[in-house]
């Protein structure tokens, strides 16, 4: 099966190469980009010199690509806004296409602009994309040619929390309260004064406050698994390391739930879901424990005093929250093993 990367001058794209360069079921075709176009790959990838089939960057236009009928599967490593705009004629011309911005994450275009701050450029495909989390979703070509990728703060709170909130009877939807920090490649590769060195090292803070944009994805997936409105306070942060999201979720119990019915349901969700890693409570999820590797690990807490669950996550944010979770989806959808080219 031949893939293109559209946009793998990324962070994400980055990862996308290694992990699909390896990929026993997919061979890259093309990767492009309009800054490094007409360079080897290897050449700015090292890390794949010795298997990076000479790959060189270009730069085509979207009709090109899409009336290439060897390239089968696209991958869209590109800003929101931009990402809808091939996304379009990529799916009219019967290709799969698996969205990493957030352009197709949302179904209300009325959402969409509240929080991105301009209107959708293809509404309706909004209501078709399917969600790509696969241990929360089933994911079919059969329903979809189009999977959005979900976000990397999004997949680290809703993995442990979707099925807590669906259950109906073991967390309070009030006063859910959500910290999350983040490496610095969760900005992407730009150039920032506020991302130099000298301004992250030995630094923390918080930013995107009080409505990050990742805010109305979280809202609307666990508005949809409680089948009622859920409002959130959400608190993300950059912490001074290169890769990983580390988050904590602060969600107050229910009069009759327990400790042991929150893993009671995190172990029927999770029983056959190889990147989903239950920790005992008393465990902490580190994120140097899941740099690299496409699994979130999760455990929970009760605090008496407060009467509140305390749920702790941890992830790759280029893998689990980006490259590897979308090739994760495809896996699923081509009928590939789960797991295969991420363990």
């Amino acid at each position: 099966m031949k893939a293109c990367i559209i946009g793998a001058s990324g962070y994400t794209g980055r990862e996308l190469v290694k992990l699909l360069l390896k990929h026993p079921k997919i061979e890259l075709t093309v990767v492009t980009s309009r800054s490094l176009a007409g360079q080897k790959l290897d050449q700015i990838i090292p890390q794949v010199a010795d298997h990076s089939n000479d790959l060189v960057f270009s730069n085509p236009g979207i009709e090109d690509l899409s009336n290439r009928e060897e390239l089968e599967i696209f991958f869209l490593a590109l800003p929101h806004g931009t990402a809808a705009t091939y996304a379009v004629p990529l799916l009219e011309a019967g290709k799969k296409v698996i969205d990493l911005s957030a352009d197709f994450r949302l179904r209300s275009s009325a959402t969409y602009q509240e929080f991105y701050g301009e209107e959708h450029p293809a509404q309706s495909l909004l209501k078709t994309a399917q969600y790509g989390l696969p241990e929360l979703h089933q994911l079919s070509w059969e329903k979809s040619n189009l999977i959005a990728s979900p976000g990397c703060y999004p997949t680290s709170i809703l993995i442990p929390l979707a099925p807590l909130v669906h259950a109906g009877n073991l967390v309070q939807l009030q006063d859910i309260v959500i910290n999350s920090m983040s490496g610095i490649s969760g900005a992407g590769r730009n150039a920032s004064e506020k991302l130099l060195y000298c301004e992250r090292n030995e630094n923390a803070s918080a930013y995107g406050l009080p409505k990050h944009r990742h805010l109305s994805e979280i809202e609307e997936q666990l508005s949809s698994f409680a089948e009622k409105s859920v409002v959130i306070s959400f608190h993300p942060h950059l912490a001074p390391m290169n890769r990983g999201i580390c988050t904590t979720i602060s969600v107050k119990a229910t009069d009759n739930s327990a400790l042991s019915a929150v893993y009671d349901v995190w172990k029927q969700t999770f029983m056959d879901r190889p990147f989903a890693r239950i920790l005992e409570t008393g465990s902490f999820p580190e994120v140097s424990h899941v740099v690299g590797s496409n699994r979130v690990d999760f455990s929970a807490h009760f605090d008496s005093r407060s009467q509140r669950y305390i749920i702790c996550s941890a992830e790759d944010n280029l893998i689990k929250g980006a490259g590897g979770q979308a090739i994760q989806s495809m896996n699923i959808c081509e009928g590939f093993d789960e797991t295969t080219g991420l363990l």
